[in-house]
């Protein structure tokens, strides 16, 4: 710090949330500061909640020495072609503009200026605090003039039903008439138009209006909804209290060294699979405890709680808390036998293939969950046994063994860890909670045992049922001489 430029005050700055989603900025542009609507009276007001545009009717003052109510009946009559005062709507017609019968209202539609809101945020200044609230978007109000409008789309309708009246005693014409072939083109047609400019307009245009509640500036619901702008948590920003260099590393956690994965596609049927990312400690520091636990399990195959607990400490999060972690362990992991295994999911993506011969996710994790659950009843796995189960070819067989075991000398898969029985004896909640759900599943995966016993019996039946047959028939006739059969 220099100290010629000390430090005169400092000013906490805070961030509420109460509003992220429902926060909009409204603008004047055709109103200076002097003729504000903040003594105005709403009269209407309408949301189009998708396309985030607004609708507001301000109501005017026609008792004032400066309005000229001669004109405002002549705007009242010519946007509705009649004069509308005490006269209800016609069933299912639209409703009059002014349905005093004179121009009493003026209406403001909104148009979104800024698509791109991320960058803006509202503040409050207030007992030597600052606010900050994120701002959903930022709209612009401008006269809408809808009466001038309704005249000439009224005007047009006339004109259009006086010339089609003095055609009806012309000469008739023949017309012909092409009709449209199958639905299909109409359809792509359709969603041609919806991607374009043109169906975007479309498409805000069709989107109905919302009738909203105004609540004026000073009611106790406006100043309720104000009291929302102000952060309610007032405990300090931990990255504004770190050093320069504790806060630069926190600013850029990635190290400049690491080198980043290629995940170009290889030529077969792995073009279309996914390469997983390469994390390192600064990024893992980044990510949220959940996320940690994810990728801590899935890169280590198998970690027991302890394992778990050490990793996060030293190279993570020195203050972690046990308890969390065994709270968010079950959401990406799998209790066995006392260790923690990530979930199948985890493993296996979605829509990413395998490498040798392209078998999709869903397929790998049924697999996975298969030797789960046999590891859960069983100490040892062949891997003929798990192809015979889930009908992999070999090459898959072997990844989905190698997620959770190693083969030993007598060829047979086996946990990467031993059991922990401790963590089982201080848990037994966690243990019982895990053992049900290997219950709720033992029928599926007994059935797709059943299945490869049936395939092998049914299979040793036929050779038999083939070699009695053989041995009951005559011996074949003996062939002809090659003479005999040339001649």
């Amino acid at each position: 710090m220099d100290d010629d430029d000390p430090v005169v005050e400092e000013i906490p700055v805070f961030l509420s949330k109460n509003l992220q989603d429902s926060l909009y900025l409204f603008q004047y542009p055709t109103k200076t500061e002097l003729p504000n609507h903040d003594g105005s009276v709403v009269v209407n007001c309408c949301v189009k909640p998708f396309a985030q545009e607004v609708k507001v009717d301000f109501g005017l003052d026609i008792e004032s020495t400066h309005f000229d109510r001669f004109k405002g009946e002549q705007f009242a009559v010519a946007a509705d072609g009649k004069n509308t005062y005490g006269a209800a709507p016609p069933k299912g017609q639209e409703r009059p503009t002014y349905k005093r019968g004179i121009m009493d209202k003026q209406a403001f539609v909104s148009s979104r200026s800024i698509t791109d809101v991320s960058k803006y945020i509202v503040g409050i200044y207030t007992d030597r605090e600052v606010h900050l609230s994120p701002l959903t978007s930022i709209v612009q109000l401008r006269p809408a003039l809808s009466h001038f409008d309704k005249e000439d789309k009224r005007k047009k309708a006339e004109q259009k039903a006086q010339t089609e009246d003095a055609d009806d005693d012309e000469v008739l014409q023949q017309v012909t008439v092409k009709f449209a072939r199958g639905n299909a083109k109409t359809s792509s047609g359709k969603e041609q138009r919806a991607g374009t400019y043109d169906g975007f307009v479309q498409r805000i245009a069709d989107e109905p209006w919302c009738e909203a509640y105004w609540h004026a500036r000073g009611t106790p619901t406006a100043e309720l909804e104000r009291q929302k702008l102000f952060a309610t948590s007032h405990q300090g920003n931990q990255a504004l209290s770190l050093g320069p260099s504790d806060y630069l590393r926190r600013l850029l956690p990635y190290d400049e060294h690491v080198q980043p994965v290629d995940t170009a596609p290889t030529a077969g049927a792995a073009a279309a699979a996914q390469v997983l990312p390469v994390y390192n400690k600064a990024m893992l520091r980044t990510m949220p405890l959940l996320e940690q636990l994810r990728v801590l399990l899935r890169d280590a195959r198998m970690l027991s709680f302890a394992d778990v607990i050490e990793i996060l400490t030293e190279h993570v999060d020195s203050h972690v808390s046990p308890e969390k972690v065994l709270a968010l362990l079950p959401q990406v992991g799998i209790l066995l036998h006392g260790n923690w295994v990530p979930r199948s999911e985890v493993v296996f993506p979605e829509r990413m293939l395998s490498h040798a011969n392209g078998v999709p996710a869903e397929q790998m994790i049924r697999a996975r969950d298969y030797i789960l659950f046999r590891f859960s009843r069983t100490t040892g796995l062949f891997r003929a046994q798990v192809m015979a189960a889930t009908q992999l070819p070999p090459a898959e067989t072997l990844d989905v063994l190698r997620t959770v075991a190693r083969v030993n000398n007598a060829k047979r898969w086996e946990l990467l860890l031993p059991p922990d029985k401790e963590f089982e004896q201080k848990h037994p909640e966690l243990v019982q909670r895990q053992e049900y759900h290997w219950l709720a599943s033992e029928q599926h995966y007994n059935e797709m045992d059943w299945a490869r016993e049936t395939k092998r019996v049914r299979k040793r039946s036929t050779r038999k049922s083939e070699s009695q047959s053989s041995s009951m028939q005559p011996p074949p006739p003996a062939l002809n001489p090659p003479a005999a059969a040339e001649a």
